[in-house]
């Protein structure tokens, strides 16, 4: 494992406690234990998808980090795949929280346009991953 990797995982696996915190949030949300405030189904539904998509797409950036340790890339493009994908994966859950966030909230507020963002950066990671694996 390179150095590079060993950073990048370092400070990827320093972000699960956020998401542990997020499931912690989640089970009381779910079971009606966070009497401060009602949520609408919507979101909970978001709320859901918010935690998961942390979860999975964490995982496949520590993954990406040692395949990025094989992949014939330059070194900018290289990087932009060993960051691109823990931010997507920032940007994505965050955009299934933020857009929730409204208080009775039965549709997404404009913070949604995160989502798409860490979709596009998440999808052009990989990309840039699988074509420097294939070289």
């Amino acid at each position: 494992m390179t150095y590079e990797a060993k950073l990048m995982s370092g400070i990827t696996l320093l972000t699960i406690p956020t998401i542990e915190y997020g499931g912690y949030f989640l089970l009381t949300v779910l079971t009606g234990k966070f009497q401060k405030m009602e949520f609408t189904g919507f979101q909970k539904s978001m709320f859901r998808a918010g935690h998961a998509h942390a979860g999975v797409i964490v995982i496949l950036s520590l993954i990406c980090q040692l395949m990025a340790d094989d992949a014939t890339l330059p070194v900018g493009l290289n990087w932009l795949v060993r960051a691109g994908v823990p931010t997507a994966a920032l940007l994505i859950s965050g955009g299934f929280f933020a857009c929730a966030l409204n208080k009775g909230a039965t549709k997404p507020n404009g913070l949604i346009k995160l989502i798409y963002v860490g979709i596009f950066v998440l999808a052009l990671s990989l990309i840039i991953l699988g074509i420097g694996l294939l070289r």
